[in-house]
């Protein structure tokens, strides 16, 4: 396994980790529960030492999961999760939360639930996972400088936040890691996002860095999502515009085909190829995704093969956006 470091303090990860959101949710059929935490603890095996959960994805289920597998693994591995959602509001069609709260008592006491969960008393990288327009991100990241002179946190990290908050939390508490979507399938990080983490010197976790699985190959253009899958609600995977967005798969498979390796490989390895301090997180529910995932890392790009693949990627016009409205409206601008 190759490692990357996130942040000025240098925190030590896997290059690539392991997003566990589906194992609980979005993603249908969800594994039993033994057969998830064999998964995982493959995950460790294999290399991989950094894991991403959050207190919403079940809501709870996730963090209970993961703090039964890899309880026995905990001092070798980055544990990863996320606060900020007021579960105690309604959901929307997909048992998605759609209100938030990041007040410093609040926060308070989902850490203190997570770590039970977790089987753990400090959590390595904890996330703000959506930025509360009702509380000052200041007020946020002051309550982050005092956790983590408590040993409750070692690190924080904001997750889809605008570079205007990024830079307003990082002058009061220095962020190590910024959370949010990037891939071929979703490259708007670049424009804004990716040179102000540079100048910060704070790391990038993008998550979805498979275009939530569209760019394995997996599907094709006349694939239907089941209504108890996230993706039936995402306007970019609805008929017409998958059907338009193909063109993008394709590609990649060709890329795959000239590299003699998989498309996975090509997405995540493009991605690996973009930043040092860039760390995807991939999920998986099986060992052999797992396996080729990692094996990623060795799938390297020239300086003039880059090139070309970012001006025929900036060629191709994507259509649909990459939420449902509801979850669009929590998003930081």
């Amino acid at each position: 396994m190759q490692y990357r470091y996130l942040g000025k303090d240098k925190l030590k990860v896997s290059a690539l980790g392991l997003g566990c959101m589906g194992f609980t949710q979005s993603y249908p059929p969800y594994l039993p529960e033994n057969e998830a935490i064999f998964v995982l603890q493959q995950a460790v095996d294999l290399g991989i030492n950094f894991f991403d959960t959050a207190e919403v994805y079940g809501p709870y289920t996730n963090e209970e999961l993961l703090g039964k597998a890899l309880k026995p693994y905990r001092s070798q591995i980055i544990l990863a999760t996320k606060f900020g959602f007021d579960l105690a509001h309604k959901m929307d069609n997909a048992n998605r939360p759609v209100a938030l709260s990041s007040k410093p008592k609040d926060i308070r006491n989902a850490l203190e639930d997570s770590l039970k969960r977790l089987q753990t008393d400090y959590i390595d990288l904890y996330y703000q996972h959506r930025v509360d327009p009702q509380t000052p991100i200041e007020e946020v990241a002051e309550t982050m400088k005092d956790l983590i002179k408590e040993g409750k946190i070692l690190h924080w990290g904001l997750s889809e936040a605008s570079v205007k908050t990024i830079r307003k939390a990082h002058a009061i508490c220095p962020v190590t890691a910024v959370q949010s979507e990037y891939s071929m399938w979703y490259r708007e990080v670049e424009q804004e996002l990716l040179p102000t983490l540079e100048e910060l010197n704070i790391g990038f976790v993008p998550f979805s860095p498979l275009g939530k699985a569209i760019l394995t190959g997996r599907f094709n253009k006349d694939t239907h999502f089941a209504k108890d899958d996230f993706r039936s609600q995402i306007p970019r995977f609805n008929s017409e515009n998958l059907n338009h967005n193909y063109i993008l798969i394709e590609y990649v498979q060709k890329l795959a085909q000239e590299k003699q390796v998989l498309p996975a490989q090509i997405a995540l390895g493009w991605l690996l190829a973009q930043k040092p301090w860039i760390v995807p997180i991939p999920g998986t529910k099986k060992v052999s995704r797992l396996k080729e995932n990692i094996n990623s890392i060795n799938v390297t790009f020239s300086a003039e093969e880059l090139s070309m693949i970012n001006k025929h990627l900036n060629s191709i016009n994507l259509q649909g956006a990459r939420y449902p409205q509801s979850q669009e409206n929590l998003i930081d601008k």
